[in-house]
């Protein structure tokens, strides 16, 4: 399997159906081809062989596809590097994975200097946008007229295709390394749930592309056929607009982007009626969210993925038959076709069903390591299984309920809480749009169950009321004991929130950030 073999389909059968659609720019499979063969022979020209590193840092556009294709068409290894990072993060990872090349847009420009100081590995620099070149920057679309197409090298099967950083939340970010066959065993895992893409549809990228959760999507799409319609980033509006005039029938959103778009007026004033499947994850998913979402879009099929970037990313789906059972909106789902996955405890023995452990998978689909990490690879991959760090329980059915990451659980009082269940009790508050639960330290209690809560536009709420609330829903020892109201949470570059930033403000006088 090697990810550019999609490509050579597509032209096969569908040459000149749309591949790409940026904004007025309409590129058809057989151009996305040309011009993938076009920059790896000027990848080649830039000295980049055999395994090299590729980075690109860019917002989402036509041309981060073409990219995508063309590296490993050139027998190279693509990184997508995070936008939201500063530069000393982005010349980080460009040192750390060694990158060769480095792909940027208009707006990285203004950072070029900096980071030809900061990262010295990279060779080459090559521009991808309107605005004028520093010296020394080569043009991307003058490179792919200057030069002739080359074979593709058909990099696949268990050679690296890619390195996805880490989003940093917990120290440095570690450089996940997939190869061509994870990722073509995790779309095609995703795809044999028969619910998960429209055949030869279109779907809409307003994620952003550097993460996987969007790249997967990117994957799939390409297996099945069909048309890229790219967005710049994520707006309600724009969202909307796009899926009226583009007719978008998938599309991935982070939760925190469903309650952007579902509250919002554009949601109601657009056409949404072409949109089929709605796929949704990197992060726990409210139940009354979920309802909003599907009265606002009844006739979609909502799917959840469940996974991370070292599983490529997918493992487990709910899928759209599932979301018709009200007690299954809690669940993450059940295994995909290619994975296996069980619940374990501290030394690694499977529990029994409806206990809370770890979540740990293994399949084709789990990474090759993290790059030059041997030592927490062997941790992360200890038995042959990834470990996730999510605890989780599983049902008599097989079904996956994450009730958080591991290291987020709160021992208040000897008790154990899980803050995504105080979570989904808060979001059925009529007031309360989102919100955020942690461990905060206490005289009494040792940790206490503390809540940042975001009230909608106009709403009001009081600690107590919260508290009542929640007590009504799930045991009172669980229910939040503080409560802080924000206008907005932190979010992480994947859009999840930001907790370890959160905590911060309230642990840093303290000797450890536990008690």
């Amino acid at each position: 399997m090697y990810l550019t073999q999609a490509l050579h389909r597509a032209v096969q059968q569908t040459p000149d159906l749309p591949a790409t659609v940026f904004g007025e720019r309409v590129r058809t499979w057989a151009q996305s081809a040309d011009r993938a063969a076009r920059f790896a022979g000027a990848l080649k020209s830039l000295g980049v062989g055999s395994g090299d590193r590729v980075a690109i840092l860019a917002q989402n556009c036509d041309d981060y596809h073409d990219v995508l294709f063309a590296t490993p068409w050139a027998d190279a290894v693509v990184v997508p590097v995070n936008t939201r990072w500063s530069p000393r993060e982005i010349a980080f990872s460009l040192e750390d994975c060694g990158a060769a090349v480095l792909v940027v847009d208009d707006s990285f420009l203004d950072v070029v200097d900096e980071l030809r100081t900061l990262a010295p590995v990279v060779r080459a620099y090559v521009h991808t946008g309107e605005r004028a070149r520093p010296d020394g920057v080569h043009g991307f679309e003058d490179l792919i007229a200057a030069h002739d197409p080359v074979e593709d090298a058909r990099r696949g099967q268990d050679a690296l295709a890619a390195i996805y950083y880490t989003g940093g939340t917990t120290g440095t970010p570690k450089g996940v390394m997939l190869s061509h066959a994870n990722l073509m065993a995790a779309a095609l895992g995703a795809l044999a749930t028969g619910q998960f893409l429209q055949p030869r549809g279109r779907l809409l990228h307003s994620a952003p592309m550097f993460h996987l959760a969007d790249g997967s999507g990117w994957v799939a799409r390409n297996v099945v056929g069909g048309t890229h319609v790219i967005l710049p980033g994520f707006s309600a509006d724009s969202v909307a607009a796009a899926i009226e005039q583009y007719r978008i029938t998938d599309m991935f959103l982070a939760p925190t982007m469903i309650q952007t778009l579902v509250d919002s007026a554009a949601a109601r004033t657009h056409d949404l009626s072409s949109l089929r499947h709605l796929l949704y994850g990197a992060s726990p998913i409210s139940q009354a969210l979920l309802e909003r979402t599907m009265r606002l879009l009844p006739e979609v099929r909502l799917l959840q993925a469940y996974g991370m970037t070292e599983l490529s990313p997918t493992t487990t789906v709910l899928t759209a038959d599932d979301h018709r059972d009200p007690a299954m909106l809690r669940s993450a789902g059940r295994a995909v076709p290619i994975a296996e996955v069980k619940i374990v405890d501290d030394d690694d023995n499977e529990v029994p069903r409806g206990t809370v452990g770890e979540v740990v998978a293994r399949g084709p689909h789990v990474m090759l390591g993290y790059w030059n990490r041997p030592e927490e690879t062997a941790e992360a991959l200890r038995g042959g299984w990834m470990h996730t760090g999510d605890g989780g329980y599983m049902d008599a059915d097989g079904y996956l309920f994450i009730v958080d990451r591991i290291k987020d659980m709160i021992v208040s009082g000897g008790e154990n809480v899980y803050s995504a269940e105080v979570e989904n009790a808060l979001a059925q508050h009529p007031s309360v749009a989102t919100s955020a639960v942690i461990g905060v330290p206490d005289d009494k209690w040792g940790e206490r169950v503390h809540a940042v809560v975001v009230l909608h536009d106009g709403a009001s709420a009081t600690a107590e009321e919260l508290r009542e609330h929640c007590g009504a829903l799930i045991a009172r020892y669980k229910a939040p004991r503080s409560v802080d109201f924000v206008d907005a949470l932190p979010l992480t570059p994947a859009a999840k929130v930001a907790k370890r930033e959160l905590r911060e403000r309230y642990w840093k006088d303290q000797s450890r950030s536990v008690s």
